[in-house]
């Protein structure tokens, strides 16, 4: 707890993988004698660079409501004394703002084992939509004032698609869900989000691949690495984190396969996305251009990166370029759209391979997918590949037809 106003300064961390904002402040901690022991914390803030950096100003104004939501907190609502339901503050004198601090402290920075509790592309959403999104509207309501229609209006309202109304629910949720399991709520109090109801699914983008003589021509103007990071999510699936996070001992050339066992995000190297992406995807004919290109690689051990950075063979590549350089190939081609990107191969690879014979399991497997459902969103029934079905249907309709008429007396 804070006893004492403070306005330490934001400081930008630029040595340890990803650049983030961070600032030191001094917290009071009351001792059982009565005495007080201050301690130096040092708080993480946000990105300073990259997609979903702040500013230095917004770094400040998320310092000062971080600061401001410690000055005066109530006595049960930290996870760490909230050890029996006579230490729950009554539900009337909770704010969902305080809820959310506690919520984003011992949760989405939190950390268990020296390990961070929440991949950090999820930790930087989480952040960007609490700050920008929900606290500005829902800080100082209480959590007995929610109501299912309120917050559905607001979303309504507040969504830019319907995956943004979804991940602002289920962020809020998640805040009620982790309060009663630290018991700062009683196991009475029902989830307010559970009643709100989201409308209809509906997509702000069609989802689309290229067609393959498309993907070929685009491909033809890209260059190693891009190239084969490019071919690599195309022909086998792999999502572009867990091909920039490949390390030389991940890559087996005798058997003719990588083993994904980490990905990357941004300098962040963390466990695959879910227990079904730890896999083995074979490289089929690419075995050889890998081959080639670990040959060619300054770093060769176990520990060195497949696709390194130029400026610093150290540290892996990042998603940013190979985007950049996949969308001037597309644009040159006369065939980029909204929302092509290095997931669109993937997106590709998922229909092609059950085109070509695979079976829905099988392409779920390969992709990672927790469920054969996902892999069904991922699927794109092309008009060609509609075309060439409906006319096998029609071409089994005339065979029929023609048997009937020869077999008339």
């Amino acid at each position: 707890m804070l006893t004492h106003l403070q306005r330490p300064q934001v400081q930008e961390c630029l040595d340890r993988g990803l650049p983030y904002w961070f600032f030191r402040y001094r917290e009071d901690q009351q001792l059982p004698d009565g005495g007080v022991k201050t301690t130096r914390k040092r708080h993480i803030l946000a990105p300073s660079q990259g997609r979903y950096a702040l500013s230095r100003r917004q770094a400040e104004t998320a310092r000062d409501r971080f600061l401001a939501g410690l000055q005066a907190p109530p006595v049960a609502l930290t996870a760490s004394t909230a050890s029996a339901s006579s230490n729950v503050a009554p539900v009337t004198e909770l704010s969902f703002g305080q809820l959310a601090a506690v919520w984003r402290r011992d949760f989405v920075e939190g950390q268990g084992g020296g390990r961070a509790l929440v991949a950090a592309s999820t930790r930087a959403k989480y952040i960007r939509h609490l700050q920008n999104h929900v606290l500005p509207r829902w800080r100082d309501t209480l959590v007995h004032e929610f109501r299912a229609k309120s917050v559905l209006d607001w979303l309504q309202e507040e969504g830019q698609s319907w995956y943004m109304m979804a991940d602002l629910r289920n962020l809020m949720s998640g805040i009620f869900t982790k309060a009663q399991e630290w018991e700062l709520l009683p196991d009475s109090f029902a989830n307010p989000m559970h009643r709100v109801r989201l409308p209809r699914k509906w997509e702000v983008r069609q989802k689309r691949i290229l067609s393959p003589e498309q993907t070929m021509r685009v491909l033809a103007r890209l260059r190693d690495p891009v190239l084969l990071i490019s071919q690599t999510c195309l022909e086998t699936g792999a999502r572009i984190s867990e091909v920039t996070g490949l390390r030389i001992e991940h890559v087996d050339l005798q058997l003719g396969c990588v083993r994904i066992e980490q990905r990357h995000w941004r300098g962040d190297i963390d466990e695959p996305k879910t227990a079904r992406s730890r896999r083995t995807l074979a490289l089929g004919t690419l075995r050889e251009r890998y081959r080639r290109w670990i040959g060619g690689l300054a770093e060769r051990g176990a520990e060195g990166w497949v696709f390194p950075q130029q400026q610093d063979g150290t540290r892996p590549m990042w998603d940013s370029g190979v985007r950049k350089a996949l969308k001037l190939a597309a644009a040159a081609e006369e065939c980029d759209f909204a929302g092509l990107g290095l997931h669109t191969l993937r997106r590709a690879n998922i229909t092609w391979r059950q085109e070509v014979g695979g079976s829905s399991i099988e392409a779920s497997q390969i992709a990672g997918h927790a469920n054969s459902k996902m892999t069904g969103e991922y699927t794109v029934v092309q008009l060609q590949r509609q075309d060439d079905l409906t006319r096998r249907l029609q071409e089994k309709l005339a065979h029929a037809a023609r048997r009937r008429v020869k077999g008339k007396p």
